[in-house]
Protein backbone atom coordinates (compact mmCIF):
# COMPACT_ATOMS: atom_id res chain seq x y z
CA UNK A 1 0.00 0.00 0.00
CA UNK A 2 1.81 3.09 -1.46
CA UNK A 3 -0.38 5.92 0.25
CA UNK A 4 2.05 7.66 2.90
CA UNK A 5 4.37 8.96 2.12
CA UNK A 6 3.01 11.16 -0.62
CA UNK A 7 6.14 11.78 -2.25
CA UNK A 8 8.95 9.72 -3.82
CA UNK A 9 11.40 9.83 -1.01
CA UNK A 10 14.54 10.01 -3.76
CA UNK A 11 15.22 13.45 -5.97
CA UNK A 12 14.58 13.30 -9.68
CA UNK A 13 18.16 14.41 -11.18
CA UNK A 14 17.83 17.58 -13.14
CA UNK A 15 20.47 20.14 -14.59
CA UNK A 16 20.80 23.97 -13.70
CA UNK A 17 19.67 24.94 -17.22
CA UNK A 18 16.70 23.01 -16.58
CA UNK A 19 15.79 24.66 -13.16
CA UNK A 20 16.28 28.03 -14.56
CA UNK A 21 13.78 26.97 -17.20
CA UNK A 22 11.02 26.12 -14.40
CA UNK A 23 11.83 29.63 -12.86
CA UNK A 24 11.55 30.91 -16.07
CA UNK A 25 15.75 32.58 -15.96
CA UNK A 26 17.70 33.01 -18.74
CA UNK A 27 20.22 30.19 -19.48
CA UNK A 28 22.68 30.01 -17.15
CA UNK A 29 25.42 29.94 -19.42
CA UNK A 30 27.27 26.59 -17.79
CA UNK A 31 25.88 23.03 -16.85
CA UNK A 32 25.93 21.49 -13.30
CA UNK A 33 24.09 18.25 -12.96
CA UNK A 34 21.95 18.97 -9.81
CA UNK A 35 20.11 16.25 -7.67
CA UNK A 36 18.95 17.82 -4.67
CA UNK A 37 19.16 21.33 -2.89
CA UNK A 38 20.56 21.60 0.47
CA UNK A 39 21.64 24.40 3.38
CA UNK A 40 24.82 26.09 2.19
CA UNK A 41 26.90 24.23 5.11
CA UNK A 42 25.53 21.13 3.99
CA UNK A 43 25.23 21.13 -0.02
CA UNK A 44 27.78 18.94 -1.96
CA UNK A 45 29.06 19.42 -5.84
CA UNK A 46 25.54 17.82 -7.09
CA UNK A 47 23.30 19.86 -4.83
CA UNK A 48 21.83 23.48 -5.14
CA UNK A 49 22.62 26.01 -2.06
CA UNK A 50 20.18 28.10 -0.23
CA UNK A 51 20.69 31.58 -0.04
CA UNK A 52 18.00 33.30 1.02
CA UNK A 53 19.25 35.20 4.12
CA UNK A 54 21.98 37.81 4.92
CA UNK A 55 23.25 36.05 7.80
CA UNK A 56 24.46 33.48 5.33
CA UNK A 57 26.42 35.33 3.29
CA UNK A 58 29.72 34.24 5.06
CA UNK A 59 29.63 30.43 4.56
CA UNK A 60 29.64 30.77 0.30
CA UNK A 61 33.56 30.91 0.22
CA UNK A 62 33.53 27.39 2.65
CA UNK A 63 30.49 26.00 0.49
CA UNK A 64 30.59 22.96 -1.49
CA UNK A 65 27.60 23.61 -3.86
CA UNK A 66 27.51 23.00 -7.28
CA UNK A 67 25.20 25.68 -7.94
CA UNK A 68 23.23 28.51 -5.57
CA UNK A 69 19.91 29.49 -5.51
CA UNK A 70 19.89 33.00 -4.43
CA UNK A 71 17.59 35.81 -3.35
CA UNK A 72 18.01 39.21 -5.47
CA UNK A 73 19.03 41.21 -2.72
CA UNK A 74 22.20 38.83 -1.71
CA UNK A 75 23.25 38.34 -5.23
CA UNK A 76 25.53 41.07 -4.78
CA UNK A 77 27.32 39.96 -1.48
CA UNK A 78 28.30 37.00 -3.43
CA UNK A 79 32.34 36.67 -3.76
CA UNK A 80 33.71 36.86 -7.27
CA UNK A 81 34.77 32.68 -6.63
CA UNK A 82 31.21 32.01 -5.40
CA UNK A 83 29.46 29.22 -7.78
CA UNK A 84 27.03 30.04 -10.40
CA UNK A 85 23.08 31.39 -8.81
CA UNK A 86 20.18 30.97 -10.33
CA UNK A 87 19.09 34.47 -9.05
CA UNK A 88 15.24 35.06 -7.88
CA UNK A 89 13.61 37.76 -6.16
CA UNK A 90 12.07 35.37 -3.42
CA UNK A 91 14.19 32.70 -2.64
CA UNK A 92 12.25 30.78 -0.62
CA UNK A 93 9.44 31.43 -2.99
CA UNK A 94 11.32 29.76 -5.51
CA UNK A 95 12.17 26.89 -3.57
CA UNK A 96 8.68 25.26 -3.61
CA UNK A 97 8.71 25.26 -7.49
CA UNK A 98 12.07 23.10 -7.27
CA UNK A 99 11.43 21.14 -4.53
CA UNK A 100 7.87 20.13 -6.55
CA UNK A 101 10.14 19.31 -9.48
CA UNK A 102 12.32 17.31 -7.21
CA UNK A 103 9.95 15.01 -5.80
CA UNK A 104 6.91 15.07 -7.71
CA UNK A 105 3.91 13.44 -6.04
CA UNK A 106 3.50 9.56 -5.99
CA UNK A 107 0.40 8.46 -7.66
CA UNK A 108 -1.83 5.93 -5.13
CA UNK A 109 -4.33 3.72 -6.26
CA UNK A 110 -7.43 3.87 -4.28
CA UNK A 111 -7.82 1.09 -1.86
CA UNK A 112 -10.24 0.46 1.29
CA UNK A 113 -7.78 -2.12 3.18
CA UNK A 114 -9.33 -5.23 4.44
CA UNK A 115 -9.37 -3.99 7.94
CA UNK A 116 -10.91 -1.18 7.47
CA UNK A 117 -14.33 -0.47 9.49
CA UNK A 118 -17.28 1.53 7.42
CA UNK A 119 -20.18 1.97 9.48
CA UNK A 120 -23.85 2.29 7.75
CA UNK A 121 -25.08 4.49 5.70
CA UNK A 122 -21.03 6.13 4.93
CA UNK A 123 -20.89 7.50 1.48
CA UNK A 124 -17.77 7.60 -0.41
CA UNK A 125 -16.51 9.46 -3.47
CA UNK A 126 -14.50 7.99 -6.34
CA UNK A 127 -10.92 7.61 -5.98
CA UNK A 128 -10.88 7.32 -1.94
CA UNK A 129 -8.06 5.72 -0.38
CA UNK A 130 -8.60 4.15 3.63
CA UNK A 131 -5.89 2.50 5.52
CA UNK A 132 -5.39 -0.45 7.87
CA UNK A 133 -7.93 -0.47 10.90
CA UNK A 134 -9.26 3.31 10.31
CA UNK A 135 -12.49 3.79 11.04
CA UNK A 136 -15.41 5.80 9.20
CA UNK A 137 -18.28 5.86 11.41
CA UNK A 138 -22.37 5.74 10.27
CA UNK A 139 -22.92 8.86 8.08
CA UNK A 140 -20.18 9.94 7.09
CA UNK A 141 -19.48 11.69 3.93
CA UNK A 142 -15.83 11.29 2.22
CA UNK A 143 -15.54 13.15 -0.66
CA UNK A 144 -13.38 11.98 -4.07
CA UNK A 145 -9.88 11.52 -3.70
CA UNK A 146 -9.63 11.30 -0.09
CA UNK A 147 -6.79 9.83 1.60
CA UNK A 148 -7.15 8.19 5.53
CA UNK A 149 -4.46 7.03 6.94
CA UNK A 150 -3.88 4.15 9.09
CA UNK A 151 -5.70 3.91 12.59
CA UNK A 152 -7.75 7.47 11.89
CA UNK A 153 -11.16 7.84 13.11
CA UNK A 154 -14.06 9.48 10.92
CA UNK A 155 -17.08 10.32 13.44
CA UNK A 156 -21.05 9.90 12.69
CA UNK A 157 -21.89 12.55 10.03
CA UNK A 158 -18.27 13.97 9.41
CA UNK A 159 -17.68 15.58 6.16
CA UNK A 160 -14.62 15.51 4.49
CA UNK A 161 -14.17 17.70 1.07
CA UNK A 162 -12.24 16.28 -1.78
CA UNK A 163 -8.93 16.24 -2.25
CA UNK A 164 -8.21 15.28 1.62
CA UNK A 165 -5.87 14.20 3.40
CA UNK A 166 -5.90 12.83 6.94
CA UNK A 167 -2.50 11.63 8.20
CA UNK A 168 -2.15 8.28 10.54
CA UNK A 169 -4.12 8.37 13.64
CA UNK A 170 -5.86 11.74 13.35
CA UNK A 171 -9.36 11.64 14.90
CA UNK A 172 -12.51 13.94 13.49
CA UNK A 173 -14.77 13.75 15.80
CA UNK A 174 -18.80 13.40 15.14
CA UNK A 175 -20.03 16.21 12.87
CA UNK A 176 -16.93 17.83 11.96
CA UNK A 177 -16.67 19.62 8.47
CA UNK A 178 -13.77 19.37 6.55
CA UNK A 179 -13.33 21.67 2.83
CA UNK A 180 -11.66 20.75 0.06
CA UNK A 181 -7.99 19.72 -0.26
CA UNK A 182 -7.73 20.34 3.85
CA UNK A 183 -4.26 18.47 5.13
CA UNK A 184 -4.49 17.07 8.77
CA UNK A 185 -1.06 15.70 10.03
CA UNK A 186 -0.70 12.82 12.53
CA UNK A 187 -2.13 12.64 15.93
CA UNK A 188 -4.57 16.30 14.96
CA UNK A 189 -8.15 16.06 17.15
CA UNK A 190 -10.53 17.91 15.07
CA UNK A 191 -14.17 19.04 16.92
CA UNK A 192 -13.20 17.59 20.42
CA UNK A 193 -15.17 19.27 23.17
CA UNK A 194 -14.37 22.91 24.44
CA UNK A 195 -13.53 23.30 28.35
CA UNK A 196 -16.75 24.27 29.17
CA UNK A 197 -17.78 24.07 32.99
CA UNK A 198 -20.03 26.11 35.17
CA UNK A 199 -19.72 25.62 39.05
CA UNK A 200 -22.88 24.65 41.01
CA UNK A 201 -22.41 24.33 44.54
CA UNK A 202 -18.61 23.88 44.90
CA UNK A 203 -18.48 21.38 41.87
CA UNK A 204 -18.17 21.70 38.15
CA UNK A 205 -20.44 20.81 35.89
CA UNK A 206 -19.95 20.10 32.25
CA UNK A 207 -21.56 22.26 29.71
CA UNK A 208 -22.81 19.92 26.60
CA UNK A 209 -20.34 21.03 23.79
CA UNK A 210 -22.88 20.95 20.61
CA UNK A 211 -21.78 23.20 18.70
CA UNK A 212 -20.01 22.47 15.19
CA UNK A 213 -16.14 22.57 13.70
CA UNK A 214 -15.83 23.77 10.66
CA UNK A 215 -12.27 23.45 8.82
CA UNK A 216 -12.23 25.13 5.24
CA UNK A 217 -11.09 24.55 2.32
CA UNK A 218 -7.06 24.87 1.90
CA UNK A 219 -6.01 24.81 5.11
CA UNK A 220 -3.49 22.32 7.10
CA UNK A 221 -3.54 21.27 10.24
CA UNK A 222 0.01 19.99 12.27
CA UNK A 223 0.84 17.28 14.14
CA UNK A 224 -0.96 16.59 17.69
CA UNK A 225 -2.81 20.49 16.70
CA UNK A 226 -6.24 20.39 18.65
CA UNK A 227 -9.42 22.06 17.52
CA UNK A 228 -12.68 22.11 19.90
CA UNK A 229 -15.90 22.03 18.50
CA UNK A 230 -18.02 25.41 19.27
CA UNK A 231 -20.04 25.33 22.65
CA UNK A 232 -23.21 26.30 21.17
CA UNK A 233 -22.37 27.69 17.97
CA UNK A 234 -19.61 26.93 15.99
CA UNK A 235 -15.49 27.06 15.71
CA UNK A 236 -14.18 27.79 12.33
CA UNK A 237 -10.89 27.56 10.36
CA UNK A 238 -11.43 29.71 7.61
CA UNK A 239 -9.79 28.97 4.03
CA UNK A 240 -5.81 28.87 3.84
CA UNK A 241 -4.83 29.59 7.15
CA UNK A 242 -2.07 27.24 8.19
CA UNK A 243 -1.34 25.84 11.64
CA UNK A 244 1.16 24.23 12.93
CA UNK A 245 1.66 21.24 15.68
CA UNK A 246 0.62 21.88 18.61
CA UNK A 247 -1.44 24.28 18.43
CA UNK A 248 -4.77 24.52 20.41
CA UNK A 249 -7.59 26.76 19.12
CA UNK A 250 -10.74 26.57 21.86
CA UNK A 251 -14.57 26.74 21.68
CA UNK A 252 -15.58 29.25 19.38
CA UNK A 253 -12.99 30.28 18.31
CA UNK A 254 -12.97 32.39 14.90
CA UNK A 255 -9.17 31.79 12.72
CA UNK A 256 -9.75 34.34 9.54
CA UNK A 257 -8.36 33.12 5.84
CA UNK A 258 -4.62 32.95 5.51
CA UNK A 259 -3.79 33.10 9.14
CA UNK A 260 -0.18 31.42 9.92
CA UNK A 261 -0.21 29.83 13.46
CA UNK A 262 3.12 28.25 14.61
CA UNK A 263 3.89 25.77 17.18
CA UNK A 264 2.18 26.09 21.08
CA UNK A 265 -0.51 29.02 19.98
CA UNK A 266 -3.12 28.87 21.85
CA UNK A 267 -6.53 30.63 21.21
CA UNK A 268 -8.80 30.67 24.30
CA UNK A 269 -13.09 30.76 23.53
CA UNK A 270 -15.03 33.12 21.42
CA UNK A 271 -11.68 35.06 20.27
CA UNK A 272 -11.38 35.99 16.77
CA UNK A 273 -7.86 35.91 15.07
CA UNK A 274 -8.06 38.14 11.49
CA UNK A 275 -7.03 37.28 8.04
CA UNK A 276 -3.84 36.56 7.24
CA UNK A 277 -2.56 37.29 11.27
CA UNK A 278 0.90 35.77 12.32
CA UNK A 279 1.61 34.47 15.39
CA UNK A 280 5.10 33.36 16.60
CA UNK A 281 5.72 30.19 19.00
CA UNK A 282 3.85 29.92 22.25
CA UNK A 283 1.98 32.72 21.51
CA UNK A 284 -1.42 33.05 23.78
CA UNK A 285 -4.53 35.03 23.27
CA UNK A 286 -7.04 34.96 25.68
CA UNK A 287 -10.07 34.44 25.97
CA UNK A 288 -13.43 36.74 24.12
CA UNK A 289 -10.87 38.83 22.08
CA UNK A 290 -10.43 40.38 18.85
CA UNK A 291 -6.92 40.29 16.96
CA UNK A 292 -7.19 42.35 13.54
CA UNK A 293 -6.30 41.32 10.22
CA UNK A 294 -3.00 41.56 9.39
CA UNK A 295 -1.50 41.67 13.27
CA UNK A 296 1.91 40.20 14.02
CA UNK A 297 2.13 38.25 18.02
CA UNK A 298 5.65 37.18 18.38
CA UNK A 299 6.67 34.21 20.11
CA UNK A 300 5.39 33.94 24.09
CA UNK A 301 3.60 36.98 23.35
CA UNK A 302 0.68 37.39 26.13
CA UNK A 303 -2.55 38.80 24.20
CA UNK A 304 -4.88 39.86 27.12
CA UNK A 305 -6.52 43.11 25.09
CA UNK A 306 -8.00 43.15 20.95
CA UNK A 307 -5.31 43.69 18.90
CA UNK A 308 -5.88 46.80 16.20
CA UNK A 309 -5.34 45.40 12.40
CA UNK A 310 -2.04 45.69 11.60
CA UNK A 311 -0.35 45.83 14.66
CA UNK A 312 2.87 44.10 16.23
CA UNK A 313 3.17 43.16 19.60
CA UNK A 314 5.70 41.57 21.94
CA UNK A 315 6.25 39.99 25.24
CA UNK A 316 3.37 39.78 28.25
CA UNK A 317 1.06 41.58 28.29
CA UNK A 318 1.34 42.11 24.44
CA UNK A 319 2.12 45.67 23.66
CA UNK A 320 3.42 46.95 20.55
CA UNK A 321 6.73 46.40 19.39
CA UNK A 322 8.23 49.51 19.68
CA UNK A 323 7.04 49.98 22.95
CA UNK A 324 8.16 46.86 24.05
CA UNK A 325 11.99 47.33 23.09
CA UNK A 326 11.69 50.09 25.00
CA UNK A 327 10.84 49.23 27.97
CA UNK A 328 13.26 46.20 27.64
CA UNK A 329 16.11 48.49 26.66
CA UNK A 330 15.24 50.68 29.81
CA UNK A 331 15.38 47.33 31.87
CA UNK A 332 18.96 46.91 31.25
CA UNK A 333 19.75 50.40 32.90
CA UNK A 334 18.40 49.54 35.98
CA UNK A 335 21.35 48.07 37.87
CA UNK A 336 22.98 51.15 36.64
CA UNK A 337 20.34 53.61 37.97
CA UNK A 338 20.19 51.67 41.58
CA UNK A 339 23.79 51.99 41.71
CA UNK A 340 23.83 55.65 41.34
CA UNK A 341 20.70 56.21 43.50
CA UNK A 342 22.07 54.63 46.38
CA UNK A 343 25.52 56.57 45.78
CA UNK A 344 23.60 59.92 45.60
CA UNK A 345 21.52 58.58 48.96
CA UNK A 346 24.71 58.43 50.64
CA UNK A 347 26.29 61.78 49.76
CA UNK A 348 23.13 63.25 51.08
CA UNK A 349 22.64 61.18 54.11
CA UNK A 350 26.80 62.28 54.90
CA UNK A 351 25.64 65.88 53.95
CA UNK A 352 23.21 66.00 56.44
CA UNK A 353 25.27 64.29 59.70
Amino acid sequence: MTNFPLREWGSVPSSLTRLAELLDLPPPGIEVEIRGIAPLAEAGPDQLGLLADRRYVGQVPESRAGALLVSRDLAMLLPEAAPPALVVGDAHLALITILESFFPPVPADPEIHPTAVLGRGVRLGARVLIGPYAVVEEGASVGDGVRIGAHSVVGAGAAIGSSSILHPHVVLYPGAVLGERVIVHAGARVGVDGFGYAADAGQARKVPQVGLCVIEDDVEIGANTTIDRGSIGETRVAAGAKLDNLVHLAHNVSIGPGALLAALVGVAGSSSVGAGVQAGGQAGISGHLSVGAGARLSAQAGVIGDIPPGETVMGFPARPRTEFLRAAAGQRRVRDLMRRVRAIEKRVGAAGA
